[in-house]
């Protein structure tokens, strides 16, 4: 739990501190503790299932990924902000591993700079590979800042979150471009003003922000999955291409087994999350302390819960 929960604040201390490179810091750090464990988990699970092939074993990858980040969603859709920041990072997080852990699957070294340019291309923040590795080039070579000593502009902020839109798959770069200009931000602020306008309507209507988020973040995570598949598969030669090729791609979804195993993980996280939400509700009537608490240990609990089952799997 200890370990979960400072990582979380290490990845939000991370984009705190560097905002404006806050896509490539969040991939190097992932980078730099996720790649050695994803070459040897490419190596265990190839020796522990022979019988499997690499694509069957990158699906089964790619939907317990979904299944996490459904719950970090969802988690990231209720009001309580001890919970909701370490959900969205555990959600960056697993869909990192994932990726680093497809890549190694299929022969390629988790560790080198390339893959995690080929990462950010992947997520859709960098048009090319060419342009990521400048970027993280120029980001590694950099010292992480210290604590800011004056607030920084609001635009600064506003570019950030439009970075950690696009990196978590809720915006698209306009025209595969990085955004830059006048036009872009003011994109960037129309978009952070509706989603801070949904993220506060939560206390009416705390459910259905719950259920969007979770199906944003297990739609995204099934979309990446898919291009890392496709890119790290040989089905298309460039990463950049990669995105479009899956967009026509239609998930099929999964089989009798998947569904019963599907149903059983539901059931098991159905309860906590219904108390979250009952919680939530009772709140709009009631400013007990208690209530409050008790949501968010029940709403932080299942973030611990599930980061540790994805690091385990």
């Amino acid at each position: 739990m200890r370990r979960s929960l400072s990582r979380g604040k290490m990845l939000a201390t991370i984009a705190y501190r560097d905002p404006v490179h806050v896509a490539e810091r969040l991939t190097l750090f992932g980078a730099h503790n996720l790649a050695e464990p994803a070459q040897q988990w490419a190596e265990h699970v190839q020796t522990e299932q022979p019988d499997l092939s690499k694509a069957q074993i990158a699906e089964k990858l790619r939907t317990k990924s979904a299944h996490i980040a459904r719950v970090d969603g969802a988690i990231s859709g209720t009001p309580f902000m001890i919970a909701l920041v370490p959900a969205y990072m555990a959600y960056l997080w697993q869909e990192g591993r994932m990726v680093l852990r497809t890549a190694a699957l299929y022969g390629r070294d988790p560790s080198e700079l390339s893959t995690s340019a080929e990462t950010l291309v992947l997520r859709g923040v960098h048009p090319t590979v060419e342009v990521a590795v400048a970027e993280l080039t120029k980001v590694r070579d950099m010292p992480t800042p210290g604590k800011p000593e004056a607030r920084r502009p609001l635009k600064v902020w506003v570019s950030a979150v439009y970075s950690l839109l696009i990196f978590g798959g809720f915006l698209s770069a306009p025209g595969g471009e990085k955004a830059r200009g006048a036009r872009a931000r003011l994109k960037a602020t129309i978009g952070i003003i509706f989603g801070l306008t949904i993220w506060v309507s939560t206390w009416i209507f705390p459910v259905t922000f719950m259920i969007m988020m979770a199906w944003g973040c297990e739609s995204h995570t099934r979309q990446l999955g898919n291009r890392a598949v496709a890119f790290y598969g040989g089905e298309v030669e460039a990463a950049e291409d990669a995105i479009e090729h899956v967009e026509d791609v239609h998930d099929k979804g999964h089989d009798r087994r998947d569904i019963v195993r599907a149903t059983f993980l539901g059931l098991s996280i159905a309860i906590p999350l219904g108390i979250v939400a009952a919680v939530i509700h009772f709140m709009q009537n009631s400013s007990s302390p208690i209530l409050m608490a008790a949501g968010a240990l029940v709403a932080v609990s299942l973030v611990v819960a599930t980061t540790v089952s994805a690091g385990r799997s």
